[in-house]
């Protein structure tokens, strides 16, 4: 892996799984230690990370894990409504044999871990979700897609959002990633659109359902 993907990843990682938690700042030395890098790919990391909103640059602070708001949330979750049916539609056109294979495998995957519910679970679901949602953007052969999507898919686990989801919600996600597949492989763009579109409003019921719980 060369050093500056190798950056991205060990940084994107570490904002991912929490341990750089929102408004952590971050120091090129310490990533460059932890990574095993020189500082030069850990600023071309910290760049694109901005690019994808999970980075923001503060004023005498230099690099820091993004900070999102309620409000931010809400905004998020209505443009993933938007612009990933686009993306779940352009795959079922456009998707590989090969790469609905393993957007099935991920399904199951995702499944068996809602069902079993083992320790560090709701950590496995969201690395299959993103994983997921990651390969299904691939199939959409957008780079436009992609790149406005990538901050906005990211940013659900940052917010933690599985860690809200009851056991029949964490099942319904799952199995909508299952029926998506089955859309891709159907070759049927309307079908994909509408199950992306409801798996995005569920996932936006749930987060508003525990807003107002708090």
């Amino acid at each position: 892996m060369r050093a500056a993907e190798r950056a991205y990843t060990t940084v994107r990682d570490g904002i991912l799984r929490g341990t750089y938690a929102a408004g952590t700042r971050l120091t090129e030395q310490d990533l460059a230690i932890t990574a095993g890098v020189s500082r030069t790919p850990i600023r071309e990391a910290l760049r694109r990370l901005h690019s994808e909103g999970l980075v923001e640059f503060a004023p005498n602070h230099g690099a820091v894990v993004a900070l999102f708001e309620p409000e931010d949330a809400e905004e998020i979750f209505e443009l993933r409504s938007l612009l990933e049916p686009i993306c779940a539609r352009r795959a079922a056109e456009r998707a590989t044999p090969e790469l609905i294979d393993e957007l099935r495998k991920l399904a199951q995957q995702q499944i068996l871990e809602s069902r079993r519910r083992r320790p560090g679970f709701l950590a496995h679901i969201g690395d299959l979700n993103d994983r997921f949602h990651r390969l299904l953007q691939e199939g959409a052969r957008s780079s436009r897609l992609a790149k406005t999507l990538a901050g906005l898919i990211e940013a659900p686990l940052i917010m933690r959002t599985f860690s809200q989801y009851s056991p029949a919600e964490l099942q319904r996600s799952a199995d909508q990633h299952l029926e998506l597949v089955q859309a891709l492989e159907a070759h049927d763009p309307i079908w994909a659109q509408s199950i992306m579109r409801a798996h995005i409003l569920a996932g936006r019921a749930t987060y508003l359902r525990s807003r107002r719980s708090v």
